[in-house]
């Protein structure tokens, strides 16, 4: 099994990273392959609505120069997605809002072949705004049908200097339950 994460931090290393890093940390430990993604740094347009994927059925996004089709084929093949975001004015950052408009328009055109993959959302968040960034990126796991799995809080950390994670107790605790969690669910989804 493996899980791919993408990152939609511009910063690398930062808060964000750290979160999927502590997730990917117990799914290693169930013996699940991770991968990370960086696309925070991307310049990726959102989908244009050209409906040239529902016609071609090749899975793939009619716009090919930006590196968007290689993340979407990331996705399909892979078991489990986490797709993390720091917090941009109350909602996921632009390449991330990208990645959920191409690769769901995408994945529906094509049978829907993300269907009962297991995502999970990762967010952090200065003060306020990671209830709306968590939702975001739910609302695409759930309209794919995809299984999401919980934590013991939302899955969210308060930090904002990079590194600031690591004096959230509450926030490590729930990526590490969130990464339980999702190990036990894809291997229950598995059987």
């Amino acid at each position: 099994m493996k899980v791919v994460a993408f990152n939609g931090s511009p910063r690398v290393n930062g808060n964000t990273q750290q979160a999927i890093e502590i997730v990917f940390d117990e799914l290693r430990k169930e013996g699940i392959e991770t991968e990370l993604v960086q696309i925070g740094n991307k310049r990726f347009s959102g989908c244009i609505g050209c409906r040239k994927c529902q016609e071609t059925k090749d899975m793939k996004c009619i716009i090919s120069d930006d590196g968007m089709n290689e993340i979407i084929m990331k996705m399909k093949e892979a078991d489990g997605v986490i797709i993390g975001s720091p917090v941009y004015y109350g909602n996921v950052t632009v390449p991330v809002k990208a990645l959920i408009e191409r690769c769901g328009t995408v994945s529906r055109a094509n049978g829907n072949f993300m269907r009962r993959k297991t995502g999970a959302a990762v967010t952090s968040v200065r003060r306020a705004g990671s209830n709306f960034t968590y939702s975001a990126i739910n609302f695409f796991f759930g309209i794919l049908e995809m299984v999401i799995p919980s934590s013991t809080y939302w899955n969210m950390t308060l930090s904002m200097a990079p590194g600031d994670i690591q004096k959230d107790e509450e926030g490590k605790t729930v990526f590490v339950n969130l990464g339980k969690n999702m190990a036990w669910v894809m291997k229950k989804t598995a059987e």
